[in-house]
């Protein structure tokens, strides 16, 4: 199983980035180089506990889907998503949001596998988790850039 632990820094409130981060809007401006689209479950606004996105994008020159749902969620310290369909043999991303004195700190925790035995634990040692923490990281600067400056208004209300 791969692991992922991102830590990012956010001069803005918890409340605003973990919203930011709810967002489906937000995250299909994240993923725009992957031309990645809510093609249903909750495919606009803030995604809640209970409810279910299912994605489409173009990753490894094919055209994907994957289906998530969101498990848990305490506002605003975090939520879970998990996987119910798609190439993973499993994925739990827990989102975690903590109000520090100069703004947040949102932490990303990504736990995956992949199927194919040894094959796919040699496809996450050669590519496939550095090609996740790069989607992330990517995700993670956008939801910085709305919540830091005025874009986030453009999200939230």
């Amino acid at each position: 199983m791969a692991h992922i632990h991102l830590t990012t820094f956010i001069a803005a409130p918890a409340k605003r980035v973990f919203d930011l981060s709810r967002s489906i809007t937000l995250h299909k401006k994240s993923m725009a180089h992957t031309n990645e689209t809510a093609v249903a479950g909750t495919t606009s606004g803030l995604i809640n506990k209970g409810e279910t996105v299912t994605w489409q994008g173009k990753h490894f020159f094919k055209t994907r889907q994957f289906t998530s749902a969101i498990t848990e969620m305490q506002s605003p310290l975090m939520f879970t998503d998990a996987m119910t369909r798609g190439d993973f043999k499993s994925y739990v991303h827990e989102h975690h949001f903590k109000q520090v004195a100069n703004g947040s700190i949102m932490i990303d925790i990504v736990d995956f596998e992949t199927p194919y035995g040894a094959l796919g634990k040699a496809a996450n040692s050669l590519f496939l988790k550095k090609y996740m923490e790069k989607l992330l990281t990517k995700r993670n600067q956008v939801i910085k850039e709305y919540a830091e400056s005025e874009k986030w208004k453009a999200i939230l209300n």
